[in-house]
């Protein structure tokens, strides 16, 4: 079982990594350069990715945690791994909800000025990334 885990503990991070890596910083930004997406879809459009993407990332977290729980990666791991997970649960459960209301307003038709709550969202994904690296770095030490 122990195994299984250190496996999983290399593997969830960069998964995680990969997701957050194509979907904030690729996917994203290129919706809105598509011909023919308006700004109203493209909020609708996020919104559903957003949602998966911040869904799947609780479960990766959950399992990673898992994983850990078997294995013990050690003061440092823990602490990288937790970090992580808390900058997930700020941005949803901080930063998404102002991002979700004023989404609504424009797929309400309201013209909403531009969010600044959108730039802390944006830095948290880079923290997440910076994280995460570090995260798979210090597990993949601690395989060999």
């Amino acid at each position: 079982m122990e195994t299984l885990a250190r496996y999983v503990e290399l593997f969830v991070p960069m998964l995680w990594l990969g997701m957050v890596l194509a979907i904030s910083f690729l996917e994203a930004p290129l919706k809105f350069r598509a011909p023919g997406i308006t700004i109203p879809l493209g909020l609708g459009i996020g919104r559903l990715v957003f949602r998966a993407l911040n869904t799947v990332e609780g479960v990766l977290a959950l399992v990673l945690i898992g994983a850990c729980l078997v294995s013990s990666p050690g003061t440092t791991g823990w602490i990288l791994l937790l970090v992580t997970v808390a900058v997930l649960a700020v941005q949803v459960a901080v930063i998404r909800p102002p991002l979700t209301r004023r989404s609504n307003r424009i797929l309400a038709g309201e013209d909403a000025p531009r969010s600044k709550v959108h730039y802390a969202y944006v830095a948290l994904e880079i923290v997440k990334v910076a994280l995460l690296i570090a995260l798979a770095i210090v597990l993949a030490r601690t395989f060999v």
